[in-house]
């Protein structure tokens, strides 16, 4: 049985290896190798690795589990979980190469399974996202500071993150793909920090080589435009912890306390499935501090 199985090779996956590792655990970290970051080109933000391609952080972070020897790293995917009775702990299903299935036990279970996003179904945005189509100003404003951008979102979120882009560039225009959706103070509280409003519906977004030439209505009038940020919805990449007995808020998060301790012993949920800051260094953070508390109450257990 392991100490700790670890579903999610992300961020926080990664960084509670990492710790349960060099505190002497046997631990077991599953990736279904699907990151929430795949198409991006750089991360951001996170000290000392500012402008490092995700898939290299990876690369490095595995490499480094390696120093470890009760640290195990396996590319599969968990498909189930549920609690063991009697005696506790958890037993996790994973599907590795050719589909074979393989059941594990674990005394604890930590969830770092990420979101995924909801993505628009607009013609011209998949060649877009990851270069020069974005959600997260945090992330990749800096880049295309005091340049033209276009803001896709609707209602109170699509306003929300037209006036957040404020802080890099004053050249905004919020696209909304059909009515705004907002009341008048709203629509008074755009024109107050000229941010442009177009309501007509898209009808593509054109770009050279990923990068956003222009916004093409369906009235054929087009809108030039550097890159754009979405305010899009997502969803949880994973069914596990509701599997397992959680529930979600309603923003669609898991309810953590503290440390990413969950209503169901033994169970802990950390990076952006738990929805606080979504940056690779918060993430990575929570992994850390959700190992500190798994150590610690498996040590207690321990003790005589």
């Amino acid at each position: 049985m392991y100490d700790v199985i670890i579903v999610g090779g992300g961020a926080a996956g990664l960084s509670a290896a990492l710790i349960l590792g060099r505190c002497r655990r046997r631990v077991l970290l599953c990736d279904a190798g699907r990151p929430r970051n795949a198409t991006s080109r750089h991360l951001h933000g996170f000290l000392t690795q500012d402008g490092t391609p995700p898939a290299e952080l990876r690369r490095r972070a595995r490499e480094q589990l390696g120093a470890y020897p009760g640290v195990e790293v396996r590319d599969a995917e968990a498909t189930d979980a549920r609690r063991r009775h009697p005696g506790g702990g958890f037993e996790v299903t994973l599907d590795g190469s050719g589909g074979r299935a393989r059941v594990e036990a674990t005394r604890r279970l930590l969830l770092a399974t990420g979101v995924v996003d909801t993505l628009p179904e607009i013609e011209g945005f998949a060649e877009l996202y990851g270069r020069s189509a974005f959600h997260c100003p945090y992330c990749d404003g800096w880049e295309h500071r005091d340049q033209p951008l276009t803001v896709y979102g609707r209602g109170a979120a699509g306003k929300g993150l037209a006036l957040e882009l404020t802080a890099w560039t004053r050249d905004l225009v919020l696209c909304t793909d059909g009515p705004a959706g907002l009341p008048p103070d709203g629509l008074d509280q755009l024109t107050r920090n000229g941010i442009g409003l177009r309501e007509e519906r898209i009808a593509r977004f054109e770009s050279h080589d990923g990068l956003l030439a222009r916004v093409r209505f369906e009235t054929g009038e087009a809108l030039p435009r550097r890159a754009l940020f979405f305010a899009g919805d997502d969803r949880q990449a994973s069914d596990l912890a509701l599997r397992l007995g959680c529930t979600l808020t309603p923003r669609g998060d898991v309810g953590t306390g503290s440390y990413g301790t969950t209503g169901i012993p033994g169970l802990y949920v950390a990076g952006d499935a738990s929805r606080r800051v979504q940056l690779a260094v918060v993430a990575a953070a929570e992994g850390a501090m959700a190992a500190f508390a798994l150590n610690t109450e498996l040590l207690k257990e321990d003790l005589r």
